[in-house]
C-alpha cells in the first residue's frame, strides 16, 4: 500500500502524466458513456423486475457483449483501415489546432505586426463546413476510391505542414492552415459515413468512442515526445516538420495501400473476363463440330 501512495504522490506531482492521465479517461468516458447508473435502476424497476444478483449477471454479460462486439468491428478490414486513419489523423489535427497559435506568433509577433488569426480559423472553419457539404454532391464510389481519397489528402495535409516548416511568411502559413482544416474536414466526413454505413446503429457511439481514444492515446504520446521538455522538447517550427512527417507516412500508407487494392480489382477482372472469353471460344467450337 505503502508502494502504491508514493507512486500516486510522484505521478501527481510530476509535469505532465497526471493531467494527461486525467485527460484520457476523461476523453474515454465522455465518449463511451457509461450507462450503470442508469442500468441498474432500470433492471430491477417495473420494467424488467430483475433481483439484484440477476441484474449483475446481466451487466456483465452485457460488458462480454461490448467486447464481442468491439472484435467484430475490427475484424472488419475496411472498418479497421478507416478506423485506423481517423484515430491518426485526427491525433494530428488535434495537435495541430493547439499548436499552430504559437507557430504564428513565432513567425509574426502581435507586437510587431497586424495578426488575423481570428479570421483566420473563422475562415477555415466556414471552408470546412462547405467542403464537408461538397462531399455529399460528389458521385464516387468510395468503397473503391476512398483510400485513395485517404492518401491524396493526407499527402495535401503533409504538404501543408511542410510549407509552414519552411516558409517564414505569416500569410502563406494562414493560406497552409487553410488547406489543412478543409482537407482534413473533408476526409472526416467521408471517413464517418463510410464507418456509420458499415455499422448497426447501437455500435456508433461504441466504434466512434473508442476510435476518439485511441487518436486522444496517440496524441498524447506525440506531445510527451515532441513537445514536453522530458522529450525532445523542440521548438515549434520544428515541431511542424515532425507534423508532416507524421502526415505524410499516413499518406504513404494509404497511398500503396489504395494503389494496391486498385491494382488487384483490375487484375481479378481482367482474369474474369479472360477465362470468360476462353469459355466462349471452347462453346463455339463445339457448336461448329456439331
Amino acid at each position: 500500500e505503502d508502494i502504491v501512495m508514493a507512486c500516486w504522490k510522484e505521478i501527481r506531482s510530476s509535469s505532465w502524466i497526471y493531467p494527461t492521465l486525467v485527460l484520457c479517461i476523461y476523453g474515454f468516458f465522455s465518449m463511451m458513456r457509461p450507462s450503470e447508473p442508469f442500468l441498474t435502476p432500470y433492471l430491477t424497476g417495473p420494467d424488467k423486475n430483475l433481483t439484484i444478483d440477476e441484474s449483475d449477471k446481466h451487466q456483465c454479460h452485457m460488458l462480454v457483449q461490448l467486447c464481442k462486439d468491439l472484435k467484430e468491428c475490427y475484424c472488419t478490414k475496411k472498418l479497421l483501415y478507416w478506423s485506423l486513419w481517423w484515430a491518426l489523423a485526427t491525433a494530428g489535427y488535434n495537435q495541430i489546432v493547439n499548436y499552430v497559435q504559437v507557430l504564428w506568433d513565432d513567425r509574426a509577433p502581435a507586437q510587431n505586426y497586424d495578426v488575423y488569426n481570428g479570421a483566420v480559423e473563422a475562415a477555415a472553419t466556414f471552408l470546412s463546413s462547405v467542403t464537408a457539404m461538397a462531399v455529399g454532391y460528389v458521385k464516387i464510389n468510395w468503397d473503391l476510391s476512398g483510400e485513395l481519397a485517404l492518401g491524396i489528402f493526407s499527402a495535401l495535409d503533409a504538404g501543408s505542414l511542410f510549407l509552414m516548416h519552411f516558409t517564414a511568411n505569416i500569410w502563406a502559413c494562414y493560406a497552409s492552415y487553410l488547406v489543412f482544416k478543409s482537407c482534413y474536414m473533408l476526409l472526416i466526413t467521408i471517413a464517418t459515413f463510410q464507418i456509420a454505413v458499415n455499422l448497426t446503429m447501437e455500435r456508433y457511439a461504441l466504434m466512434f468512442g473508442f476510435n476518439n481514444f485511441v487518436a486522444l492515446v496517440i496524441q498524447t504520446i506525440i506531445t510527451v515526445v515532441v513537445v514536453d521538455s522530458r522529450g525532445l522538447g523542440l521548438k515549434i517550427v520544428t515541431q511542424f516538420l515532425i507534423y508532416g512527417s507524421y502526415f505524410a507516412v499516413i499518406a504513404g500508407i494509404f497511398l500503396i495501400r489504395s494503389i494496391y487494392t486498385i491494382v488487384s480489382i483490375q487484375c481479378k477482372k481482367e482474369t474474369q473476363n479472360f477465362s470468360n472469353g476462353s469459355q466462349n471460344i471452347k462453346e463455339q467450337e463445339s457448336e461448329t463440330r456439331l
